[in-house]
């Protein structure tokens, strides 16, 4: 199945970890060829007092950082897929899931045992303070 038509499911099954707090850190790796930029890392932020993302795109040299809400980060993620990166990991305390695309764009989603046993710390701190 194409990127396309799949990474609205992942990008739902992400923001379901952050409502069920369950989420642990999720990261764009795996680029095709030798690129400038290497990974995208998204990690948790309170900012005015809502959830939002900060997106930290790792380059060879220097490293950018972004806010964005958990919505718009949808938007601002989505070009980086097949152009450099082909793998999305969400890892949970209850699955990893790993969303791979191979060189003519078909998706495979893996399902694993999860890597971390905790939440991402932010999260429980927002999820107690609401």
């Amino acid at each position: 199945m194409p990127f396309t038509d799949t990474f609205p499911d992942f990008y739902s099954k992400f923001k379901d970890s952050l409502t069920d707090g369950t989420f642990a850190k999720l990261t764009f790796a795996k680029t095709i060829g030798n690129t400038e930029l290497k990974n995208i890392y998204i990690r948790l932020v309170i900012e005015e007092d809502k959830l939002k993302l900060e997106l930290k795109f790792r380059f060879q040299q220097e490293e950018l950082f972004e806010i964005h809400s958990v919505d718009s980060a949808y938007d601002r993620l989505v070009p980086f897929l097949f152009n450099p990166f082909l793998s999305v990991i969400l890892f949970t305390t209850e699955f990893d899931l790993m969303y791979k695309m191979n060189k003519k764009k078909i998706v495979t989603l893996t399902d694993q045992h999860p890597t971390f046993g905790n939440a991402n710390i932010v999260l429980l701190e927002f999820m107690n303070n609401k």
